[in-house]
């Protein structure tokens, strides 16, 4: 991942911020394509990791950078609908920062270079946003660098037909971009509620 190009994750954070600005009060118990996750935990988990990649950027490690993530659910506090857009500005902020790109950082409690840092946060952003969108039934298109650079990570971490995160779902050739990262996140393209 050495020589990666640095983006601007903040169109990016903006399409996830009005996904989930969107989702009402009923959507919040809907099941997603994350099998163990309604609604209320992948904007947990999404409040969660906008937090730690924020505080990797800014090398910031402890608490919130070496969090695991683990079998407990991600819930959302009372105050998500003003705490969540906050959260993804600072993460946005803090990846327009050229320092947040180099050296070493940690996130997940997993020590990685900074460039490789910012390729998981935007394919959680890109891939998340995917999630939210087809369980509250929304629309979707994503940033096209936050795209092009999920996508680059997650073909860069898969082995074989193991994905960072699970088995490969595989496409049909000629499938858009989208689709394609989202099979290589272990997801179905397809899925619908």
């Amino acid at each position: 991942m050495t020589g990666t190009t640095m983006i601007d994750i903040g169109p990016q954070t903006r399409i996830v911020a009005m996904l989930a600005e969107r989702v009402t009060d009923e959507q919040l118990t809907a099941s997603t394509p994350c099998p163990d996750y309604v609604v209320r935990h992948l904007l947990g988990h999404v409040a969660g990791l906008s937090v730690a990649f924020r505080d990797a950027a800014h090398k910031n490690l402890g608490t919130t950078t070496d969090h695991r993530p683990d079998g407990t659910l991600p819930e959302l506090g009372p105050g998500w609908r003003q705490e969540l857009p906050k959260a993804l500005d600072e993460l946005a902020q803090a990846w327009r920062d050229p320092s947040a790109w180099r050296g070493m950082t940690r996130a997940g409690g997993v020590d990685l270079p900074g460039e490789v840092a910012a390729a998981v946060a935007a394919d959680e952003l890109v891939i998340h946003g995917w999630d939210l969108a087809r369980a509250t039934g929304q629309s979707y298109a994503p940033d096209p660098a936050a795209l092009e650079a999920a996508y680059g990570f997650l073909r860069a971490a898969a082995e074989g037909d193991r994905g960072p995160f699970g088995p490969v779902v595989p496409v049909r050739e000629g499938v858009p971009l989208l689709d394609r990262a989202v099979g290589l996140s272990g997801r179905d393209p397809g899925w619908r509620p």
